[in-house]
């Protein structure tokens, strides 16, 4: 059974960066596309930026584009998200989570979702 385990969040002040790591385990990541999704307080969950089984098919939210990068390491069988310039509006719980295939985009519906991690930016 495939487990997603994101780590990396905490506290950071605006204009920081982290690096967010969804490590799987229970089966490959190499056939799953992975998302990045986001949920603020009292807001609905957005997706923040996914990646396709191939490397260079990726998508971000426009409210990320030119600060975050996401990039998967098969052989490590983990997927990162590297957030720079983070702003406040950036804070909330981050999930990770996979859909079997070649997907683009964050629209599709994910079927396997980690615990969250939570970034929270302030000064």
């Amino acid at each position: 059974q495939l487990q997603l385990v994101e780590s990396g969040g905490g506290l950071v002040q605006p204009g920081g960066s982290l690096r967010l790591s969804c490590a799987a385990s229970g089966s490959t990541l190499a056939y799953l596309s992975i998302g990045w999704f986001r949920q603020a307080p009292g807001k609905e969950r957005e997706g923040v930026s996914c990646i396709s089984i191939r490397d260079d098919m990726t998508s971000y939210v426009n409210s990320v584009k030119g600060r975050f990068t996401i990039s998967r390491d098969n052989a490590k069988n983990t997927v990162y998200l590297q957030m720079n310039s983070l702003k406040p509006e950036d804070t909330g719980v981050y999930y990770c989570a996979a859909v079997p295939g070649p997907k683009l985009g964050c629209s599709d519906r994910y079927v396997y979702w980690g615990q969250g991690t939570q970034v929270t930016v302030s000064s």
